[in-house]
């Protein structure tokens, strides 16, 4: 169409809001959605985003220094007011909407949130149309939460706010079909998951913090590991084949994990800066050799025969 764009191997990197591509396309034209959104919210509006680079902080916390190094920004998601909340729900009401629409029947959406969060988004979803199948849940210990109250740490030293992180939820929805797995799969190459080499694809994933080289090719602050975006984008695709759309791209980790898999990939960045990396980002993170490509949680919680 219209937009500018960027083909980087076999993804492409389109500069375009989300909500108004996703309702110029083609519909039944995506088979999977793998996505990091910023929840709609106004962490990531663009006077937020600057006052972040500026170091401002706005609505993002500023961390302390930890064990000598600074921490990136994070956002205080628990600082939404109820109009916030609400504005939250009618915007993934309304993605969820066109997601129903672009994706072809049984097509699965992959899409990462949080504890505070994945409720609201969750409900949105669903009211759109969408068929809730579970959750992915991410193991990972994060910064976010086990804070002392705000402004009141010295008055409550053994008091946290909220439970420190130590996993991160993927929702996982489908769009519906009437159509058995199997004929879903012989129509339109979706309807399941794709099973992992050596057995199938499980809902607990061990995983790692960004590691420092990926986070100095890509300066996204919710950038995540190219082990485990590896791991989801190659499940997303049942038979291997078809596009995954990433509407909310940032740096584009979701291209670079389908990149570096081979599949095909489209990435949408409404945010200029992060549209204009894209071609590098993307390229650098794909070559990137991870520890080990997929891994899930075997012996120590539970055997899969």
């Amino acid at each position: 169409m219209d937009y500018d764009y960027q083909a980087i191997g076999g993804t492409m990197a389109v500069h375009a809001d989300c909500l108004e591509w996703m309702g110029r396309i083609t519909p039944e034209s995506i088979h999977a959605i793998v996505t990091d959104p910023p929840y709609g919210v106004k962490e990531y509006d663009f006077d937020q985003l600057e006052k972040r680079a500026n170091g401002n902080g706005g609505v993002w916390r500023l961390p302390p220094v930890l064990d000598g190094h600074q921490r990136s920004p994070l956002p205080r998601f628990t600082a939404l007011n109820p109009s916030e909340r609400e504005r939250l729900k009618r915007f993934f009401e309304e993605w969820g909407r066109l997601a129903l629409s672009v994706l072809k029947p049984g097509g699965h959406i992959f899409i990462a949130t949080n504890t505070f969060l994945s409720q609201m988004v969750y409900e949105s979803l669903v009211a759109a149309g969408l068929e809730f199948r579970g959750e992915i849940i991410r193991i990972v210990k994060t910064l976010r939460g086990g804070d002392r109250p705000k402004n009141a740490e010295r008055e409550f030293p053994e008091v946290c706010s909220l439970p420190r992180g130590c996993f991160e939820p993927w929702g996982l929805f489908r769009r519906p079909t009437a159509l058995k797995v199997s004929d879903c799969l012989r129509e339109y190459g979706t309807g399941g998951l794709r099973r992992l080499p050596d057995g199938p694809f499980c809902d607990l994933i061990k995983s790692e913090i960004t590691p420092r080289e990926e986070r100095n090719i890509a300066s996204h602050p919710s950038l995540k590991p190219q082990s485990f975006m590896r791991h989801i984008v190659y499940a997303a695709l049942p038979l291997g084949e078809g596009i995954i759309l990433d509407p909310f791209m940032g740096h584009g980790s979701t291209l670079a994990a389908a990149e570096s898999m081979g599949l095909n990939a489209i990435g949408v960045e409404r945010y200029a800066d992060y549209y204009h990396d894209a071609a590098e980002t993307i390229s650098r993170l794909a070559e990137i050799r991870v520890r080990q490509q997929f891994r899930i949680i075997h012996d120590t919680l539970f055997s899969i025969q």
